[in-house]
């Protein structure tokens, strides 16, 4: 028998789309269902204290209305914030999203690398573990931007970046002391790998990026492996859990990703 079951992905908002797409490459033939959190839009101003209580909650409505196979969290700030509790609370394999400070200190040649997030997620002491495991020898900045967020969701409306506002941003990381040998950045929030090619026109110098999307395809892939998938996906499904003319003008991008039906939660 099939097994029609989707994959979900959640995020506040549109960023997680960076990580739908790789995954829908390896896994051509699963159904996707991609929720974003309108509603609660940007996680990344919000306490953890109201994260670690919206996320699971929310996930568990999701659970029960779309029956997934496996859930990923393709938010940086939730996955550092609430992955535990959303993992305690359901019976679902959760695949969650962290900075990918261990491939960026691998290829660092300078040995400096930043870490660009939202300000919930820069200043969680997961990523200062992350930082200890796997870039001990790295000097590791770290800025926290709400506008990246609010740039990257205006653009995959239609609005083009403006490369002043992106480059203020990058300074938040290159004015750090040490910031003129920083060579690697970490998009540490799921909606930056969205902006990656107007950030590296942005930087002051050429930089490399790196972020967990490829890295989290294959985790999909690995813990789905062996299972059925329908002959036939069902239709990509974009559900938002607050509609408004913001999230009406993502349709051409949505079906851009595969997502070509849209609805509330």
């Amino acid at each position: 028998m099939q097994d029609t079951r989707p994959i979900l992905f959640f995020d506040s908002g549109m960023g997680g789309l960076s990580v739908l797409a790789p995954t829908a490459r390896l896994l051509p033939h699963a159904s996707m269902v991609y929720v974003a959190d309108s509603a609660g839009f940007p996680y990344g101003t919000r306490s953890e204290a109201e994260i670690a209580a919206r996320v699971p909650a929310l996930l568990g409505r999701l659970a029960e209305r779309y029956d997934p196979r496996l859930i990923v969290i393709a938010c940086n700030t939730a996955s550092t914030i609430a992955l535990e509790h959303v993992r305690a609370a359901l019976d679902v394999p959760i695949v969650g999203t962290v900075p990918a400070i261990k491939p960026a200190a691998e290829r660092s040649r300078t040995r400096v690398i930043g870490v660009l997030g939202t300000e919930a997620t820069v200043r969680q002491p997961y990523v200062d573990d992350l930082a200890r495991r796997f870039a001990a020898d790295c000097t590791v900045l770290r800025y926290g931007s709400a506008a990246l967020v609010t740039i990257a969701e205006a653009m995959l409306g239609g609005e083009a970046p403006d490369p002043a506002q992106l480059r203020a941003e990058l300074d938040g990381l290159f004015e750090q002391p040490g910031g003129d040998r920083l060579d690697m950045i970490v998009n540490a929030c799921t909606h930056f790998p969205l902006l990656e090619d107007a950030l590296a026109d942005a930087a002051p110098r050429s930089v490399g990026f790196v972020d967990g999307g490829p890295g989290i395809a294959r985790r999909v892939q690995y813990l789905t492996q062996g299972q059925n998938w329908p002959d036939q996906p069902a239709p990509g499904r974009a559900v938002f859990t607050q509609r408004s003319d913001r999230t009406d003008a993502l349709a051409p991008a949505l079906i851009r990703f595969g997502l070509t039906e849209v609805e509330s939660l």
